[in-house]
């Protein structure tokens, strides 16, 4: 899909959802990886991950739109836009939003791996999904060196 497709499209969507138009740009960011999309506050752009259209299709782009409209405008109505908010929550109802987008394929086979680390003093145990520099943090209880343990199961 095009960009002024894109554009189009969200402005349609807008106009028929919202009752409101959308004034500013709408693009397919191909660095998102884990979000369908997202509404940037500053410049009030809306970007989209062009997987999710290429792998799921027009529905699910067309649910991921009314999401980030959602934010969108209550936003610029000053209202509660976030995901918390009432007002996001009720909107999103109105108009049949994705509350999630689905996952893609490859980050379902990211694997992460538990790194464990104990305190040489006190013998204390934090488990990690990432490894920390050990010359920099020290043990929260302590503050006794940290040394990476091997797991063993």
């Amino acid at each position: 899909m095009e960009q002024n497709v894109l554009q189009k499209l969200v402005e349609d969507i807008s106009r028929q959802s919202f009752g409101r138009h959308f004034l500013h740009e709408a693009r397919f960011n191909p660095r998102l990886r884990t979000t369908g999309g997202r509404y940037l506050l500053r410049s009030h752009d809306i970007e989209f991950n062009p997987k999710q259209y290429e792998i799921f299709g027009m529905d699910a782009l067309v649910g991921i739109i009314k999401h980030e409209l959602c934010h969108y405008h209550l936003h610029i109505q000053g209202k509660g836009y976030m995901h918390k908010d009432d007002d996001f929550k009720q909107l999103l109802k109105e108009v049949g939003g994705s509350r999630y987008c689905e996952r893609l394929p490859e980050s379902q086979n990211r694997i992460l791996v538990e790194v464990v680390y104990q305190c040489q003093s006190c013998q204390l145990i934090y488990k990690r999904k990432r490894k920390i520099n050990t010359n920099k943090y020290v043990c929260g209880k302590c503050s006794g060196e940290l040394k990476k343990i091997n797991k063993s199961s």
